[in-house]
């Protein structure tokens, strides 16, 4: 089976966020174990939302919408051990669907060497767990705020 690579597109929004990488994130031989990349993607995000004001998984909650994870997809190009410095480069994705798209690029901050790329979809469920299929307004008024629409 041929591998498919991840290629990052344009992205209309993006934003950094450094992280330490810390001991208990480590396995024996000293690499991030492949789960923490995940969650490095989800601080990425919670950065993000609060950069660009709006977004937040508290605001989601305010207007009674969800946005569960539907798709995760995770590319390893290299490995960040204990101490190393991983910026976070979160790129959100516009679309006209009623969904959230973002891609991941991970770095290295002393070399800028990429050591992950990923990416997520979210869609919005009602209070009742019902999918949505229309974007929500506050995250309409949040595009546009944003300049995405």
């Amino acid at each position: 089976m041929r591998e498919r690579q991840i290629i990052l597109a344009p992205a209309d929004l993006t934003w950094k966020t450094e992280i330490r990488v810390r001991f208990s994130e480590v396995d024996a031989m000293n690499v991030v174990w492949h789960g923490e990349y995940v969650k490095y993607f989800e601080d990425g995000r919670e950065d993000f939302g609060r950069h660009y004001e709006g977004l937040g998984y508290l605001d989601f909650y305010k207007h009674g919408v969800r946005a569960p994870m539907v798709d995760l997809h995770l590319q390893f190009k290299a490995p960040l051990t204990c101490n190393d410095i991983a910026v976070v480069e979160t790129r959100y994705i516009n679309t006209e669907a009623a969904k959230i798209c973002f891609e991941y690029a991970i770095r290295r901050k002393q070399d800028e060497k990429l050591m992950a790329v990923g990416r997520s979809v979210q869609v919005f469920v009602n209070q009742n767990g019902s999918l949505e299929l229309w974007c929500p307004e506050f995250y309409t008024e949040w595009k546009r705020k944003w300049g995405v629409i």
